[in-house]
């Protein structure tokens, strides 16, 4: 088969992306992309890594003249921006793969609260399948409109799911996160604090206390858990492009782990045995961002501190692939029956 796909805001770090693994898929034919700074241009002008792709030329996001050459639209567009444009997509009976968090969250008045502007969709929210294939893969299948998961997200219910899934191990509310990301997750727009002085030789945090992907956390993991989850999470900027790794820290209950004699390693090999893209590291080995760089893999480890008792979690992931444009592509796999993997398992690149 081959499925015709569009791409909206392909001149962004994410859309950019999507044509990169788009061209290599076997089953995909790319019929448009958008971008409104760069209309009229073809992406080898504005990525010039992508020269191979001239015959794609960027047409203004408001252009919707190709939508019936297609059968499935990402769109890769900011926040708010998305949920703009998203329902007229669907009135077209297309398949969506929405890259933004505008449908990520089910409450409109939690979305309005960290967003700090009303949801102009509401009626979707309840419609749309958090992207997570690991976690929601069933639903993915019979899905219009699939809510790709946020970078942060991605990598910190990876690490966490497995702990939470089986209940009664860890309090739901004594979660300590600590994120670190490349540059490429805050965007492509220029902006002050993104710039190469102010980033290079430099380490630090922001958004500590009310990061916008803290609900969509809590949201994805207490449907896991089927329990209330708070967490305290702590992202951080590196002076890197891209990689992301969460380090998540956890206590676990001791009267459930005197009764259940757990072996946390094979807590995780089991949960993600049949799981392609989620590799859990042996003993002794911990991820890190360069060996999973431009790649759709998770690395993960569980660290047990005999001393203190609390348990170390950590996922290592691209924020671009797993964490965005990959991942997309792997739930555009199983809307249409392919094999997940298709398209997507290229080696990580090192160094």
């Amino acid at each position: 088969m081959t499925i015709s796909v569009g791409i909206q805001g392909a001149s962004g770090y994410t859309g950019a992306e999507l044509v990169r693994i788009l061209t290599a898929h076997p089953e995909v034919d790319i019929v448009f992309v958008t971008s409104e700074r760069y209309a009229g241009q073809p992406m080898g002008k504005i990525f010039p890594h992508l020269l191979l792709r001239d015959d794609l030329i960027c047409h203004p996001l408001q252009d919707l003249s190709r939508l019936s050459d297609c059968q499935v639209v990402f769109c890769a567009l900011p926040h708010v921006t998305s949920m703009k444009i998203v329902p007229e997509l669907l009135r077209h009976d297309l398949k969506v793969i929405d890259l933004s968090a505008d449908f990520r969250l089910r409450d409109p008045e939690v979305y309005q609260e960290w967003y700090k502007t009303p949801h102009l969709a509401p009626e979707w929210l309840s419609e749309a399948v958090y992207g997570l294939p690991e976690l929601y893969r069933e639903k993915i299948k019979n899905a219009k409109l699939v809510a790709n998961p946020g970078c942060y997200p991605t990598s910190v219910i990876l690490a966490l799911a497995p702990l939470l899934a089986k209940g009664g191990l860890i309090d739901p509310e004594t979660i300590v996160i600590d994120s670190k990301s490349g540059v490429s997750g805050a965007g492509r727009s220029p902006t002050e604090g993104n710039l190469f002085a102010e980033l290079a030789e430099g380490f630090r945090p922001y958004g500590t206390g009310f990061h916008r992907h803290t609900p969509e956390m809590e949201q994805i993991l207490g449907d896991h858990s089927g329990q209330r989850v708070r967490i305290r999470f702590a992202p951080h900027l590196i002076p890197q492009s891209r990689g992301m790794l969460s380090t998540c820290h956890v206590r676990p209950l001791e009267r459930a782990v005197e009764k259940q004699g757990i072996d946390w390693q094979n807590l995780f090999e089991e949960f993600y045995r049949d799981e392609h893209f989620v590799r859990v590291l042996k003993p002794g080995m911990l991820p890190a961002t360069n060996h999973v760089r431009s790649s759709n893999y998770a690395h993960v480890s569980v660290v047990e501190d005999r001393r203190t008792g609390w348990l170390t979690l950590l996922c290592a992931i691209d924020n671009l692939v797993k964490g965005a444009a990959g991942q997309a592509v792997q739930n555009m796999n199983i809307l249409f029956g392919l094999d997940e993997k298709t398209g997507l398992t290229q080696l990580p690149v090192f160094p």
